[in-house]
């Protein structure tokens, strides 16, 4: 998952929305305001060009024709993201409304030769209803040459409409350039805005791939650790063993000094094994820190790191450290933020670690869980064990939402005597 900087809200519908849900409402209500602005542009000034029960008709066609165009953009859209077929029969219906009512305008423009309020309503009708119809045609199609093809198609069927009916041909030369532009545009913005909504879609996919990535990197960094303690180890073991065998069949008392140094050497890796584990061995909180740090913001979450980590005895930077493993991990996994912030902060006599982010109600009312993004809630398996780790120090933990949208997780370990006194 943004994302990429991408901008969540605090609460109600428009805020729990992800951002290419955002960007795919915009999207959907454009073109059903395209809608409103057909019977707007096209409809309405017909009660001004001609009589009103004509008029009347034709602003019913005009409505008829945008609900449909308005209907046939939806299920394309659908169709675009992969939630439904191609509505090819609704594609070739709006075609047919499209050029039933072309019809009319031509047929309406040339009864009337003698009344030029009748002929500029009846290209007003052609045109708009010819380019509103070639924008959301569009939105049915996929590849370039398809659209050209469409957009080719309502231009020459202009013309092809308009000679046969006894339209000059340098006036409908002219009907069939404006056609051109305005149609062309439309299909243009239709275009565009889905190949936009896609984008959009590819880089929210894109950041929850960095994020699994990210969380499956720390994974195989564990791996290795534990095959590097237990590999080695296992290794002289087995030599070790091999060699007390040998030297007992000889009946050499140096296979009990042997056997010995493989029972010294197992109790080793026993010990190894569980600082592995519990993240003794690398627990660096500096480190840590610029890890969550650099993976965060290639996950598009803004991450701001604050405060000190030199100095800190070795226990407490390694609860510390594990702290800032789990909210990081939580946050890229559960959460739907937009901005983290980490801040280490050392009194005289403890050490507070606070991570906070943003997205936490989206969370909540979407999965229905009972945390933040960096947290599965008060009882959550990884918080819990965070406080495992940290009353091993005498630190505690306290978690949770704060204010509309946040969620906080705040360590606090004591500092020994005289750590404290270098610390301050």
């Amino acid at each position: 998952m943004r994302t990429s900087g991408s901008t969540r809200g605090s609460g109600g519908w428009w805020g729990r929305k992800t951002t290419p849900g955002k960007v795919e409402t915009y999207t959907r209500w454009s073109f059903h305001f395209f809608a409103l602005i057909e019977v707007g542009a096209v409809g309405l000034p017909l009660f001004a060009q001609v009589g009103a029960g004509v008029a009347g008709w034709l602003a019913v066609l005009v409505t008829v024709h945008a609900l449909l165009c308005s209907a046939t953009a939806s299920r394309a859209l659908d169709w675009t993201r992969g939630r439904r077929a191609q509505p090819v029969r609704l594609l070739w219906f709006l075609g047919a409304v499209t050029a039933l009512i072309a019809v009319v305008a031509v047929v309406l423009g040339e009864r009337s030769p003698d009344d030029n309020q009748v002929q500029a309503a009846a290209t007003t009708l052609l045109v708009g209803v010819l380019s509103f119809g070639t924008g959301t045609l569009t939105l049915g199609v996929r590849g370039r040459r398809q659209v050209l093809a469409v957009v080719a198609g309502v231009v020459g069927g202009t013309l092809v409409l308009q000679l046969p009916l006894g339209v000059a041909a340098p006036a409908a030369l002219v009907t069939a350039f404006i056609v051109l532009i305005t149609g062309g545009g439309l299909a243009f913005t239709a275009v565009f805005s889905v190949w936009l909504l896609d984008a959009v879609y590819e880089l929210d996919e894109a950041r929850e791939t960095r994020a699994l990535l990210a969380v499956a990197e720390e994974r195989l960094r564990f791996g290795r650790d534990l095959h590097d303690v237990m590999g080695r180890n296992l290794s002289v073991i087995a030599l070790k063993s091999e060699l007390a065998v040998q030297l007992a069949r000889r009946g050499r008392a140096e296979a009990v000094e042997q056997m010995i140094e493989v029972q010294r050497i197992a109790r080793e890796s026993q010990r190894e094994v569980r600082d592995v584990v519990r993240g003794y061995r690398e627990a660096a909180l500096d480190v840590e820190l610029a890890g969550a740090q650099g993976v965060l913001t290639a996950a598009g979450i803004e991450c701001e790191v604050t405060g000190e980590a030199a100095g800190l005895p070795a226990e407490v930077q390694s609860a510390l450290g594990w702290v800032v493993r789990e909210a990081t991990t939580n946050v890229l996994r559960h959460g739907n933020a937009g901005r983290c912030t980490v801040a280490v902060r050392v009194a005289e006599a403890s050490v507070v670690l606070t991570v906070e982010n943003d997205g936490a109600k989206a969370v909540d009312r979407g999965t229905g869980g009972s945390g933040g993004g960096t947290g599965s809630g008060g009882g959550g398996a990884g918080l819990v064990g965070l406080r495992e780790r940290l009353t091993a120090v005498g630190g505690d933990l306290e978690a949770g939402a704060v204010d509309d949208d946040r969620f906080r997780v705040r360590a606090t370990v004591p500092l020994p005597a005289v750590a404290g006194g270098v610390a301050s």
